[in-house]
């Protein structure tokens, strides 16, 4: 069975760039299957040109650790762990702000990320998108 489909990934992303649009922040917003694997990007207007790879990264960390990547950038500290995410993924999973779990009968199924914002202004419309779903 599909959870995260691309109809889906696709009002996760249009509500995600709404709450951007609230905002007044441009930003890319990237959906993920509940394995990591990109199923949508939409890059905003006036995005930054490193947005795409950075909201997939975001998203594929949130949808991996199956928690929002603020709870995760705040675990990092001095742990060892952490400093070795980036290149145990090669750069695939970035644990910093701004991506949050698509969850569905309290499952993850995918996860949204964003990139141009601050990590809070991202979480916000992340979270604004996983909640569309």
């Amino acid at each position: 069975m599909i959870d995260m489909t691309l109809a889906l990934a696709e009002r996760v992303a249009r509500a995600t760039l709404a709450q951007a649009a609230q905002l007044g922040v441009p930003l890319t917003v990237s959906v993920v299957d509940e394995a990591g694997r990109l199923v949508l990007t939409m890059k905003g207007d006036g995005a930054g040109f490193l947005t795409p790879e950075t909201s997939r990264a975001k998203a594929v960390a949130a949808a991996a650790y199956r928690r929002p990547t603020l709870e995760l950038a705040a675990m990092h500290g001095d742990n060892v762990f952490w400093a070795a995410v980036p290149a145990a993924t090669r750069h695939e999973a970035l644990p910093s702000g701004g991506a949050v779990p698509i969850v569905r009968d309290g499952r993850v199924i995918g996860a949204v990320g964003c990139a141009g914002g601050s990590p809070e202004e991202d979480h916000a419309c992340a979270s604004a998108g996983a909640a569309a779903a």
